[in-house]
């Protein structure tokens, strides 16, 4: 029998080096947005990606009020929330949503398409959402994310 050299690499939680990157959603379309921003902060765009390691990278996310959606979405989407006690649906329309809290709509965008763990859980709190052009994070120095190439 002969000893097998190759090995596959392991990322460690110690070993991860993350980037801070900036993100303008103005004008994207919402699920096209959303799956790079769920593919960056998993970290499947580097080559040291391992399931079970958080290798992925902090997001800012810019003018969430400017997002898109195709078609008649606009019109007819609605976010739900059940609060486990008879007759506690609550029904939110997109266009209420935007108005409220448009930061909200990208971060359910991107939760749904997240593992349904702790891990993902840890995942979604690198994703940093504003509703305007301006952001708190400067001092991170976030480098311009180009969407076209994850």
């Amino acid at each position: 029998m002969s000893a097998v050299t190759d090995k596959c690499y392991q990322a460690k939680p110690r070993e991860v080096e993350r980037e801070w990157y900036h993100v303008d959603a103005d004008g994207a379309v919402l699920g096209r947005l959303a799956v790079k921003l769920a593919t960056v902060l998993m970290g499947k765009h580097k080559p040291t990606y391992t399931p079970h390691v958080d290798t992925g990278d902090f997001i800012v996310v810019t003018n969430a009020d400017k997002i898109r959606l195709t078609g008649r979405k606009a019109e007819t989407k609605a976010y739900q929330a059940y609060s486990y006690h008879p007759g506690g649906l609550k029904v939110t329309p997109y266009n209420v949503m935007k108005q409220r809290h448009p930061e909200r709509i990208i971060q359910i965008a991107v939760k749904r398409m997240l593992p349904k763990s702790a891990h993902g859980r840890r995942i979604l709190k690198k994703l940093k959402i504003y509703a305007g052009g301006e952001h708190p994070h400067q001092a991170q120095q976030c480098q311009s994310l180009d969407l076209t190439r994850v």
